[in-house]
């Protein structure tokens, strides 16, 4: 199993506003992809507490399907 870095974008809607954080202008009129890697940096520290968090409530829940 690979483990992730980060969750799967595809699992919960992006809640990023309409206006880049970055750069102040519209995220549907320009180009971001600057924009964007800085914000991957930024948000690096807390995809890993989240990810982290997931992984310790998973553990926590045990085996699904427990024999005896």
């Amino acid at each position: 199993m690979i483990e992730r870095t980060r969750p799967p974008l595809a699992g919960q809607r992006l809640d990023l506003p309409s206006i880049c954080d970055i750069c102040g202008k519209a995220r549907s009129t320009r180009k971001h992809a600057k924009c964007s890697s800085i914000r991957q940096q930024r948000k690096n520290a807390e995809w890993s507490a989240l990810q982290a968090e997931k992984t310790a409530a998973k553990q926590a829940k045990g085996p699904r399907y427990a024999r005896g």
